[in-house]
């Protein structure tokens, strides 16, 4: 009886296997096999002798991270950056999920819902080629248009690096809002009408109930996100950092994170070990960063804790 149970079950489940099977084969391909080449991080890799042939480095590979004379330039850069990031991006994307609630037109709201989507579908190449295309020097909209109208002398942007932090935060914001807006928007339109229709009974004006019935209602996916974050804020967008200032060397001060700072090396040095050295240290330091923080909102609040 029992056999026959299972059997049952087995084919009523079994669309729901073959459906989770090539997403669990994508994971196991993409993100555990790829697991076994973390042995380079610990090695002087040699390409003639193979991986397990190799000599060991111990943690050789991991020093130079934090010795080299570019170290703290490229943790600055890559810690401030992520941080801004992730301050501006959720007020920004809250904002703008919150406006596009108050749209009353559905065809408008999805309209605009598309518009704001689209910079993040976007590839980072051609995102490159459009800010070049407003700071180029020679035609670039900015200088020829705007400052040029205005009286002023051009700016050479891409051997200015005072300028670049404002330039790399613009453009992060303005590729990647659309994107959270859009979660943030659906975690908006979820909450129950009654508590805004009492609000409004009770004489709240917009504002008010924006700030207690929203926004308390939103901190679960803000934590969330938030965290999720955090996970990566010794990760850089490479694409950002590298190909929007088309890897302009005087502006390496400004652009220089530990990914652009690992590429680079190993464009010249060609170290495997050192490089899977430097992603591996980026993965440790995410998860304590990740887990203290989440250990922080479980004292705070057990319930938006992630685990």
């Amino acid at each position: 009886m029992t056999k026959t149970k299972k059997k049952i079950k087995w084919k009523r489940y079994l669309p729901l296997y073959l459906m989770m099977l090539p997403g669990a084969a994508y994971l196991v391909i993409n993100n555990y096999i790829p697991m076994g080449g973390l042995i380079l991080a610990f090695k002087r890799f040699n390409y003639s002798l193979g991986i397990m042939e190799s000599p060991w480095a111990g943690l050789g590979n991991f020093t130079y991270l934090f010795t080299g004379k570019d170290a703290f330039l490229m943790m600055r850069n890559t810690l401030s950056y992520n941080f801004v990031f992730i301050v501006l991006g959720t007020i920004l994307a809250i904002t703008v999920a919150i406006l596009l609630n108050e749209v009353g037109n559905m065809k408008a709201r999805k309209t605009y819902q598309t518009l704001i989507l689209v910079p993040y579908l976007i590839s980072i190449v051609i995102v490159s080629y459009i800010v070049y295309a407003f700071l180029s020097q020679d035609s670039g909209f900015v200088n020829n248009t705007l400052l040029k109208g205005m009286g002023k002398k051009s700016i050479s942007w891409y051997t200015s690096p005072q300028y670049w932090p404002f330039i790399l935060c613009l453009v992060y914001l303005w590729k990647s809002f659309g994107y959270h807006s859009i979660i943030y928007y659906a975690t908006i339109i979820g909450i129950d009408s009654s508590y805004y229709e009492a609000a409004t009974v009770d004489g709240a004006t917009k504002w008010k109930q924006v700030w207690y019935i929203t926004l308390p209602s939103l901190k679960p996916t803000i934590i969330t996100l938030t965290l999720l974050s955090i996970g990566r804020i010794f990760y850089s967008d490479f694409g950002l950092f590298y190909q929007v200032p088309m890897n302009s060397g005087p502006l390496l001060n400004a652009t220089s994170t530990i990914d652009t700072y690992v590429y680079r090396a190993l464009l010249t040095l060609n170290d495997v070990g050192r490089s899977s050295a430097a992603g591996f240290l980026q993965s440790i330091l995410g998860f304590i960063v990740v887990f203290s923080a989440n250990l922080l909102v479980n004292k705070i609040n057990k319930e938006n804790a992630l685990f």
